[in-house]
């Protein structure tokens, strides 16, 4: 269960999901210039350190291509099915810093500004979640983001994540005094989720 990375179904070619309204699916080279447009967006990035250029959101990109290729799971490029167009990235990432919660696997999401206020990040990221539980058979996922960052957190709520005071924490990228260093951490424990699913089944084509 989770996070054998000799498992074989780390190996696997990076499998696409589908929603009512939204393809999660592989990277494209056509992907790179939409998304530096909404990495260069103060109003996207303002619960991030500072706005990319498109060299730093080109690396990005690779650095996910990277992890699907070693384990299995990732951000999926996120298109939006009636206009086939690239609205932002959603899935799964594994973290590279450390905190009293890692090791651990993060659901997350970024979608341009235009995108916004519509459900697609609850509608992918309950498709990311299911491939995480379902799939890959991880025991918990994670979701984290600044206090005052409440549009994420509403995403979490709704996702059936649940937060608690004494698992909030500060960021070890960021330095201390920093106004985003803070965060807040929801939990899902693959428990939970599958009550859930019971309770009412998902939105996943």
């Amino acid at each position: 269960m989770g996070g054998d990375p000799d498992a074989p179904h780390h190996r696997r070619k990076m499998p696409v999901l589908r929603t009512k309204r939204l393809v999660l699916r592989s990277w494209r080279d056509t992907d790179r210039e939409p998304f530096a447009a909404l990495n260069a967006d103060p109003e996207v990035m303002q619960h991030f350190p500072n706005v990319l250029s498109r060299a730093e959101s080109d690396t990005v990109v690779d650095l996910i291509e990277t992890d699907f290729r070693q384990n299995g799971y990732g951000l999926w490029a996120l298109e939006e099915c009636s206009s086939g167009e690239f609205v932002g990235f959603t899935g799964l990432s594994g973290q590279r810093f450390t905190a009293p919660f890692t090791p651990a696997v993060e659901v997350g999401w970024r979608l341009r500004r235009a995108s916004w206020g519509q459900g697609y990040a609850t509608e992918a990221a309950r498709a990311a979640l299911a491939y995480g539980f379902d799939t890959l058979g991880l025991p918990e996922i994670v979701s984290f983001t600044t206090i005052s960052n409440v549009r994420s957190q509403a995403v979490m709520r709704r996702l059936g994540m649940t937060h608690h005071d004494t698992d909030d924490f500060d960021h070890p990228s960021l330095p201390p005094g920093h106004p985003l260093r803070r965060h807040v951490l929801f939990r899902l424990p693959r428990p939970i989720w599958l009550s859930k699913q019971r309770e009412s089944p998902r939105d996943v084509g």
